[in-house]
């Protein structure tokens, strides 16, 4: 058999940019899709393509012979209404779709806690906030993020394609600061995540959370662990450092209380 293809949109940012070393196998392609060209040029097994998400003929051929499609472009933060509808939400359906015409079944789809960002801590249960929680976005962005999930549910519903939607925490080198503790998910277990939903069997349509297995975390492992996902590395690491220089999570402030902290009184629809 001949190398599998996996697509990657949004290849030049940095999650892409930690993910792409820990995908990369002597059988696998890796298909970079950008506007701009990585930072990091493409290694042996990476070919790098020009494109942009709102060209849907584009992405159809781009998409020809792949195995799986990793959605990792669009808007990071929060923005206007038309940039998140355009980028994130039209961009989103573009990916769907032209995973549809060019017979991918797999898409891999990359939301936010900020899509639940309006749950209050307090009521998280025991085992952490279950991954399909009903929606409750801080934020336009948060707000585009739950219309790709349901964009998801509709095309794993109408067309039968397994679609993996990930609510991603924070998924850097290392945790920024206390609230980070809670959210975090190391390089190596975002790796270990992609890969999970890659290789699980006719998962069908998922919520999991993009998170590592994090002393202070509010979040639940099941669905993770239920499709392969098992993460290994903990932000406790990092703890003392963080705490010593910020200080405490205040408890009483009722921006904290909130899973998406300051994100749930930043001014609605500007940069941020």
């Amino acid at each position: 058999m001949g190398a599998e293809t996996i697509v990657i949109t949004g290849a030049s940012g940095g999650v892409a940019t930690l993910l792409r070393p820990r995908v990369r196998r002597a059988d696998r392609e890796i298909r970079l899709l950008d506007l701009h060209a990585p930072a990091r040029p493409p290694e042996v097994g990476e070919t790098f393509v020009e494109r942009s998400v709102a060209d849907l003929d584009g992405l159809v051929e781009d998409f020809a012979g792949a195995r799986a499609v990793i959605h990792l472009g669009g808007k990071s933060r929060e923005a206007s209404a038309a940039d998140v509808i355009e980028h994130n939400i039209r961009g989103t359906y573009n990916v769907l779709e032209a995973a549809r015409r060019a017979g991918v079944d797999r898409v891999v789809l990359a939301s936010s806690n900020h899509a639940v960002g309006f749950h209050d801590r307090a009521d998280i249960p025991a085992g952490g906030l279950p991954a399909d929680v009903p929606a409750r976005p801080d934020t336009l962005y948060g707000w585009s993020k739950v219309s790709i999930e349901s964009a998801g549910r509709l095309f794993a519903d109408r067309f039968g394609m397994n679609v993996i939607c990930l609510r991603i925490g924070v998924w850097f080198s290392s945790p920024a600061d206390v609230r980070g503790l809670a959210l975090w998910m190391s390089p190596d277990d975002g790796g270990r995540l992609i890969e999970a939903c890659l290789s699980t069997p006719d998962p069908g349509y998922r919520l999991v959370w993009g998170v590592s297995r994090n002393t202070r975390g509010w979040y639940s492992l099941a669905e993770g662990e239920a499709i392969g996902y098992h993460p290994q590395d903990d932000s406790e690491v990092y703890a003392e450092e963080l705490i010593a220089r910020f200080g405490p999570l205040d408890e009483d402030d009722p921006e904290l209380r909130r899973v998406g902290g300051n994100w749930c009184s930043i001014p609605l629809g500007e940069p941020n």
